[in-house]
């Protein structure tokens, strides 16, 4: 009862998987993802063995297809499996058992594929290719796209629980030390994808870095207002909201900087973001701030 989507950016050498199902922490089960060697993703009566193998296969050499064929001729319960496969070599493929329940399937494409079982329908999986081929962004948005298309196009039959997106790239890691680029998981919610893609855009704020802007704009009139507005309603305040963003305004905006540890932007690229992407956002309060400076920042390249 689970769909996914594993990929890879050729340009960044990342590779990564976005995945939901009705199961509980799907994120700790299906995902498997290295930069030296490609990204898994194994469900449908999963065996967790097929992740860390499947990487030391892709070390080796071994295509995606190699792997899977070297994967599933040493499992007895085989025909209950599904695995997706994307090697760093640009190799792509999938497996889906004959004892998978139905609906199931998988489909590829250039650097990716999609795969699923107990779907709602087959346009799931087709939704999911042709958003991830079409969608802007990067990778992380591309793959949060491809799970929102397949959800809203039928996903999971037995309905939604928990979602999770893993990608890893070459010292994309905190401070460089790892290839944990991105690494977000929803293990119980509602809307599991909705909260996934929140949680991902704070994630993104907080610990991805951005080039740097050639130039920056400031705030002002009702913008700057409404901004002041929420800065004082959060406590960060305390003046009449201003349509002028000057020397209080910017202690404000610093403290709330400083309180969610955006220290990854300096104050001028937050303001230049909040002044773009406050017409864009969403929610009230902070969540309008975050998804405001988030809207605000797309302009700028992922380092």
């Amino acid at each position: 009862m689970t769909f996914s989507i594993v990929a890879r950016d050729p340009e960044s050498d990342a590779v990564g998987i976005a995945v939901q199902s009705k199961f509980i922490s799907v994120g700790s089960v299906v995902p498997f993802a290295s930069a030296d060697a490609g990204a898994i993703a194994t469900q449908s009566f999963a065996n967790v063995a097929y992740g860390p193998d499947g990487l030391d296969l892709l070390r080796e050499g071994r295509t995606a297809e190699e792997v899977i064929d070297e994967l599933t001729a040493a499992d007895p319960e085989a025909p209950r499996r599904q695995i997706g496969v994307v090697g760093q070599d640009g190799s792509v493929d999938a497996f889906t058992g004959e004892e998978c329940f139905d609906v199931c399937g998988d489909i590829q494409g250039e650097h990716y594929t999609v795969q699923g079982n107990i779907l709602e329908n087959e346009e799931t999986l087709t939704a999911m290719a042709d958003t991830f081929e079409s969608a802007d962004g990067g990778l992380p948005e591309k793959l949060i796209a491809a799970l929102h298309a397949g959800n809203d196009a039928g996903g999971d039959s037995r309905g939604e629980q928990s979602a999770a997106l893993y990608i890893a790239k070459p010292e994309g890691g905190y401070d460089g030390g790892n290839d944990r680029w991105v690494d977000v998981r929803v293990d119980d919610h509602e809307h599991p994808i909705d909260e996934l893609e929140r949680v991902f855009r704070l994630y993104d704020i907080t610990l991805l870095a951005r080039e740097e802007p050639e130039e920056t704009r400031d705030l002002d009139g009702d913008v700057a207002r409404e901004v002041c507005a929420t800065l004082a309603d959060l406590g960060f305040y305390e003046d009449d909201p201003a349509e002028e963003f000057g020397e209080d305004e910017r202690e404000a905006l610093e403290s709330f900087r400083g309180m969610n540890n955006f220290e990854n932007h300096d104050l001028a690229v937050l303001e230049d973001a909040l002044a773009r992407g406050w017409d864009d956002a969403s929610g009230d309060g902070e969540q309008k701030l975050v998804d405001a400076i988030w809207h605000g920042l797309q302009r700028l390249d992922r380092k």
